[in-house]
């Protein structure tokens, strides 16, 4: 075999090569990309929230929980409702709102989006329950929970829409907005404690009696929509869309809670007086009280002047304010180690 003929074996090996070599690069590095991809992904895996932001991922679930009852309050008190005519989009063929549509769109679509930051608040929150070490099942449900809640204010959101402002659909809205206020609250505490047994602090009776009342401060809260759902800020122009009840009648219901609410708050006070309960315990019961004088005043001031929005807004964060009271006097009464 000759000279040139041993050599062509390694040429020809060589010319095959060539196109491997100048092959696109990105072929080669696309493993490289997805062992990066993957490294992102298991660091994901492995992430371990710590104790602070797991609480911090629940208070902003409770935050954004209490922003939008205000924020829905807003539309209502300027008969923004409407200002979507639509849902799931904001009119026919547009997800935003058109300049046709005026101002009312832009305060029911912003109302809207919040639902958005809602949404983003409680996944955090599930997020943080679902990857902390070890997990808390209490923390993984109550967070689920708000989600499952969002997705149902969705949907009734949407009824109250398509049924032009029934102010049945609007009372139910407000109401499903308050428990969620109530679990996202919950959540919250059960964040800042262990999972040991629950030990009750005080005297049975006077657990009792701080869970009758919170059933009485959401009470005098749904009997309140009612009261707006009567009142000229029942959520539409049109005064067909509002319940059938006779205001003074309503109204008076509505104030006759608030006297069994106050009457239960501070026979509480007294009952802890008696037995030396903890003093954060007549703190929450002091604090409650003074929120219920707020609201009172708040409540009179807005009847007596006809009525003035910025008054009834004011009065629907009170009521945000209240039941959280009620819930905070309710969960000192018992802990977890």
């Amino acid at each position: 075999m000759t000279q040139q003929e041993t050599r062509t074996p390694t040429a020809r090996a060589s010319a095959e090569a060539e196109p491997a070599d100048s092959a696109d690069p990105t072929a080669a590095a696309g493993p490289a990309d997805a062992a990066r991809g993957g490294g992102r992904l298991a660091r994901l895996r492995s992430w371990q929230p710590t104790a602070k932001q797991v609480e911090w991922a629940c208070f902003a679930a409770l935050a954004a929980n209490t922003l939008i009852v205000v924020t829905g309050g807003a539309v209502r008190l300027t008969n923004s409702g409407l200002g979507c005519p639509t849902w799931p989009e904001c009119t026919g063929g547009s997800l935003v709102p058109v300049s046709t549509l005026g101002y009312h769109s832009i305060i029911e679509f912003s109302n809207r989006m919040l639902t958005y930051a809602l949404t983003a608040a409680i996944g955090a929150a599930i997020l943080a329950a679902m990857f902390q070490r070890p997990r808390r099942p209490a923390l993984v449900k109550l967070s689920w929970a708000l989600f499952f809640g969002v997705v149902l204010q969705a949907i009734i959101g949407g009824i109250t829409v398509l049924t032009k402002l029934a102010p049945e659909w609007v009372a139910i809205h407000m109401c499903v907005s308050m428990g969620m206020i109530g679990v996202s609250y919950v959540l919250w505490i059960r964040s800042r404690e262990g999972d040991g047994p629950v030990e009750v602090v005080t005297r049975r009776e006077l657990l009792w009696l701080a869970r009758v009342l919170a059933g009485a401060t959401g009470a005098v809260i749904a009997v309140g929509t009612l009261v707006t759902g009567t009142d000229p800020h029942a959520g539409a122009s049109d005064a067909s869309k509002r319940l059938p009840f006779k205001a003074l009648d309503i109204t008076q219901a509505h104030a006759d809670l608030v006297f069994i609410v106050v009457g239960l708050t501070v026979a509480l006070w007294f009952a802890f007086k008696a037995t030396d309960a903890r003093p954060e315990n007549l703190r929450t019961v002091r604090d409650m009280f003074l929120v219920l004088v707020l609201q009172a005043a708040i409540g009179y001031t807005q009847y007596f002047t006809g009525l003035p929005a910025w008054l009834v807004l004011l009065h629907m964060a009170g009521a945000c304010l209240t039941w959280l009271a009620a819930w905070r006097v309710l969960m000192s009464l018992r802990t977890r180690r």
